[in-house]
C-alpha cells in the first residue's frame, strides 16, 4: 500500500529539470506550485493533497492533481465522497480490469515524484512507522493513473490521480506485515528507463502487455528504511521537516 508520502519541491520538479529549461521550471514554480500543498514532509492520502503529476511522454511539463482518483463514470459530489478514499492506490495486477481504473490504465498513466514513503510495521500488537527512500536518497518515480473528471451539474473540472502498487520486495516484506493483508505491498517504483515506457501510449495489445509486465516486475531501485515518529495520534508532529528523521524504538525487534 502507499497512503503516506514525503514530496519536496526538488523531487516533484525532477523530470522537468532534466531538459535544463530554466524558463519552464520558473513557470512551474510561479504558476503551478502555488496551487499544490508542497512542500510535503508528511501527507496522508486520506487528506487528498494537491501535487504535481507528469502525464505526457512528449513533454516534461506537469499538471496539478488531487490524490484520490475520481473515475469518469462518477456522476456527482456525493459519489466522489463515497469512492475517493478507495482510489488512493490501484493494484497493478488488476488495473485493466477494475472499473475505477481500466480507462485510465489504457489512456491516462502518469508519473509522481516523491522523496520517499511511509509504511507501518506491526510488532507485539503495536504499529511502528518507517520512512522508506532510495539508497542514494534521490527522488523516487512512482507509476500512477490519472483522470480529469467533469461535473455534469456545472461543467467544473477536477484532475485526480492514484498511485499504482505492486508486491512488496524483500525490504518491504520485512516492514509491511499487516496481518489483515495477504502479503506485503509497495508503490510501483520505476527506473528512469521504465518511466518513459510507462508513459508511452498503448496502441496495440503488445503495448498493453508491456505495461502489465512493468506492474508485475520487482522494482530494481535499491531502497533503505528507518523508523520515525508516530504518524497518527497525539504524538504526531504534523507536516514538519523533522517527521522523517530517524527515531529509535528500544522495544522494537527488527
Amino acid at each position: 500500500m502507499c497512503y503516506d508520502i514525503k514530496a519536496s519541491y526538488e523531487a516533484q520538479l525532477k523530470r522537468a529539470k532534466r531538459r535544463g529549461d530554466k524558463r519552464a521550471i520558473e513557470e512551474i514554480i510561479e504558476n503551478l506550485i502555488p496551487y499544490t500543498d508542497l512542500p510535503i514532509f508528511h501527507a496522508s492520502g486520506f487528506k487528498h493533497p494537491e501535487m504535481l503529476i507528469y502525464p505526457d511522454a512528449s513533454t516534461d511539463y506537469p499538471i496539478v492533481a488531487t490524490w484520490g482518483m475520481v473515475p469518469p463514470w462518477i456522476s456527482d459530489q456525493d459519489q466522489i465522497k463515497s469512492i475517493w478514499n478507495k482510489t488512493l492506490n490501484a493494484r497493478g495486477e488488476t488495473i485493466f480490469e477494475k472499473p475505477s481504473f481500466k480507462t485510465a490504465a489504457l489512456h491516462n498513466r502518469c508519473l509522481i515524484y516523491i522523496d520517499g514513503f511511509y509504511e507501518h510495521h506491526h510488532f507485539d500488537n503495536k504499529v511502528y512507522p518507517f520512512f522508506i527512500q532510495r539508497q542514494d536518497e534521490q527522488p523516487i518515480a512512482l507509476a500512477g493513473l490519472w483522470n480529469e473528471w467533469e461535473n455534469p451539474a456545472n461543467g467544473g473540472k477536477m484532475t485526480t490521480f492514484s498511485i499504482v502498487t505492486t508486491k512488496g520486495n524483500s525490504l518491504m516484506s520485512k516492514i509491511h506485515n499487516n496481518p489483515k493483508l495477504k502479503g506485503p505491498r509497495m508503490p510501483l517504483i520505476l527506473s528512469q528507463k521504465l518511466e518513459d515506457e510507462w508513459l508511452k501510449p498503448i496502441v496495440n495489445n503488445d503495448d498493453k502487455l508491456k505495461i502489465k509486465e512493468i506492474t508485475e516486475a520487482s522494482p530494481s531501485v535499491e531502497l533503505k528504511a528507518h523508523t520515525v515518529n508516530k504518524l497518527r495520534g497525539k504524538d504526531y508532529l504534523g507536516n514538519t521537516e523533522c517527521i522523517s528523521k530517524a527515531v529509535n524504538y528500544k522495544e522494537l525487534i527488527f
